[in-house]
């Protein structure tokens, strides 16, 4: 049994039956029976499936924010946010989808050759607690307008967005089969790869559960696409403009509470423009406000379990322990956590060296724009980073020195349907959104006729 608790005030929301192996294995069963009808649909049938399904969301979207809000403790304008990108990234790939599909010519000595695009079959879904809808749809979009059918392993604290965004579906008009929520345990997953009919599996997580994902994949030679953590760092250099990058950085750490593999985790800040930044930098997060996730002036709310605060209270504490300075909060109830500023964070601390999932702050002071790039370049990780520069050009020229996924330049790295998604190194492997998202799970069939 799955039970959803409100992380605010420990509220009992509802409990989910999880269904046994057999019922499990009925699912697997008919998402490859509706793939077999559901590939042969023309692609504009699928794409108009699409506008239906944006229209569904925004349709419900307070009903679906709610959820959200209540199962993980998000502000409720968050959540509405969260509801309007999904709906974009289905308007996305309705106007983009038949442009990415198309087949590609290319020139060889037969009559005609090309590249053509097919899907592949079932794929499992293994998703996260902090974005319930938005990690879903980004995956699920591209996926099923390809002509794949998806079967959804959600995070057991949000089963309730699970079945909600099972019915979204339905609601819009996709066939039964094409997309299902599984209420199984974690144990279940080896025994879902192992089936033939899953073709591949997309897991969005923490780096422990994606090696162990990447373990059962690669011993069942299934095709894994894995977003995994992140260390992101939020270099300042000298000619920074303050007043943009002050703004940018408490949005780029609290939105969500901080629970954002892409959020800013390390503030690396030059020293010739240190003492301006934190002083600017404290007082604007001391402006936030903590409290009712419901409360439409809330700015963040508890984290999403009891057990996560403590996590993060254990890695401030240690970080403390080995000399870093409390700066701002410190203190944590139950699922609730201050938020907190922490100064002199070096290699060797926690909050330096993994990755603090909820409202924790860590300033590093760099000598220089050099040490700044070697210490924000010292992770396990490689999902993303910041720059800020009023010169566009030199910060433009040290992209290559980072191995990330994505470099952004005077703004907070985020997420956007029209570009590809991803990481490096232990932040995982293969890319979602874009057209590179849509081309992850598909066979490039080669067609030579002559």
């Amino acid at each position: 049994m799955f039970t959803s608790l409100n992380p605010y005030n420990n509220e009992f929301l509802a409990s989910y039956d999880a269904i046994s192996s057999i019922q499990m294995h009925h699912k697997v069963d008919a998402s490859d029976k509706a793939f077999r009808a559901w590939k042969l649909t023309s692609l504009a049938e699928r794409l108009s499936l699409l506008k239906r399904l944006a229209d569904v969301l925004i349709k419900h979207q307070e009903p679906y924010a709610l959820m959200i809000t209540q199962e993980m403790g998000k502000p409720i304008h968050e959540s509405r946010a969260e509801i309007a990108k999904c709906a974009w990234v289905c308007e996305y790939y309705a106007a983009h989808s038949e442009e990415f599909l198309a087949d590609k010519c290319i020139a060889t000595d037969a009559s005609k050759s090309y590249v053509r695009i097919e899907p592949i079959g079932s794929i499992l879904a293994i998703m996260p607690w902090n974005f319930p809808f938005w990690q879903v749809f980004r995956f699920a979009v591209p996926s099923l307008s390809v002509g794949n059918t998806a079967l959804l392993k959600h995070a057991p604290n949000v089963m309730g967005c699970a079945f909600l965004i099972e019915d979204v579906f339905l609601k819009a008009g996709y066939p039964v089969g094409v997309f299902q929520t599984l209420a199984v345990s974690h144990e279940q997953t080896e025994e879902l790869l192992a089936r033939e009919e899953i073709r591949a599996v997309s897991l969005t997580g923490s780096e422990r559960a994606g090696i162990a994902i990447a373990q059962i994949a690669g011993k069942n030679l299934k095709k894994c696409v894995l977003e995994l953590g992140g260390n992101n760092a939020f270099i300042v250099l000298h000619d920074a403009d303050l007043e943009l990058t002050i703004r940018t950085a408490v949005k780029a750490r609290m939105m969500n509470a901080g629970q954002s593999c892409i959020a800013a985790k390390r503030f690396i800040v030059v020293e010739a423009i240190y003492d301006e930044f934190i002083l600017g930098f404290k007082n604007a997060l001391k402006q936030l406000k903590y409290g009712d996730p419901m409360d439409e002036s809330t700015d963040y709310g508890p984290l999403a379990r009891r057990d996560l605060a403590e996590q993060l209270q254990d890695q401030l504490k240690k970080s403390i322990a080995k000399g870093a300075l409390l700066e701002l909060g410190g203190k944590q109830v139950e699922a609730m956590h201050e938020l907190t500023l922490i100064t002199g964070v070096k290699p060797g601390m926690p909050a330096f060296d993994e990755e603090t999932f909820g409202p924790l702050v860590a300033v590093i002071r760099a000598k220089d724009e050099h040490e700044a790039i070697e210490l924000a370049s010292r992770t396990k990780f490689g999902l993303g980073l910041s720059i800020f520069s009023k010169d566009i050009k030199r910060a433009e020229a040290l992209v290559p020195l980072f191995e990330d996924g994505a470099v952004f330049i005077n703004d907070l790295v985020k997420s956007d349907p029209r570009l590809p998604f991803g990481g490096t190194k232990l932040s995982g492997y293969g890319r979602e959104l874009s057209k590179e998202g849509i081309l992850e799970f598909v066979n490039k069939k080669t067609v030579y006729i002559k």
